[in-house]
């Protein structure tokens, strides 16, 4: 299991799903939905943005501002929807637009819908990618952490995530402190930080 599907796991848990339809007042089949079509666009596009340099400190800063370890029910249940819109807009920028067309088409939900549940979630998925983040430096201290090998996470494999987008790995472990290769086991320890969350 990878990052990904951690996450989705956790944001569609019953407890999850109930708790973001209270907050929306969307019924639990269009949350569902919502979050599933969602969540591979929003870590795609994240993805994208720390190839650069400039996208790789912005995550990082942003990462460091959501540290929630709470469940993801009680996320959701608090979520501040106005920090999520800025998050998600920064996450797609010109392609919000277009992303939410996209969620909408797949899922049936209405755009309103698909903005309202992206604003609630976006909090917690960030507090959820810190939560690895910090996990994978404090399991690799002495060499630092590679942050392909949290991109690789998201897909199952760093080697992947690391020809993809070949400067972030390393750019993005140098700011972490070091950027060593680590075995494929160290991409399943970035998932049990996530455990806490889940339900």
């Amino acid at each position: 299991m990878n990052l990904l599907s951690m996450l989705t796991g956790s944001m569609t848990s019953d407890s999850s799903v109930d708790a973001l339809s209270e907050k929306t007042g969307l019924s639990s089949s269009v949350v569902s939905g919502v979050v599933s079509a969602a969540l591979p666009m929003l870590l795609s596009a994240l993805t994208k943005n720390a190839s650069s340099e400039d996208g790789a400190k912005s995550l990082l800063g942003a990462l460091s501002q959501h540290t929630d370890t709470s469940s993801m029910a009680a996320q959701f249940s608090g979520a501040d929807a106005a920090d999520g819109s800025a998050i998600i807009g920064h996450i797609l920028g010109q392609k919000t637009g277009k992303t939410v067309k996209s969620i909408s088409k797949k899922t049936g939900a209405s755009t309103d819908q698909v903005t309202s549940l992206l604003d609630n979630l976006a909090p917690a998925m960030m507090s959820g990618l810190s939560a690895a983040t910090t996990s994978a430096k404090s399991s690799n201290t002495g060499d630092g952490f590679d942050f392909s090998d949290l991109l690789g996470a998201f897909g199952g494999s760093a080697e992947a995530a690391s020809s993809a987008i070949p400067s972030a790995g390393g750019m993005l472990g140098g700011l972490f402190g070091g950027s060593k290769k680590k075995s494929s086991q160290d991409g399943s320890s970035l998932l049990s930080s996530l455990l806490g969350m889940m339900g």
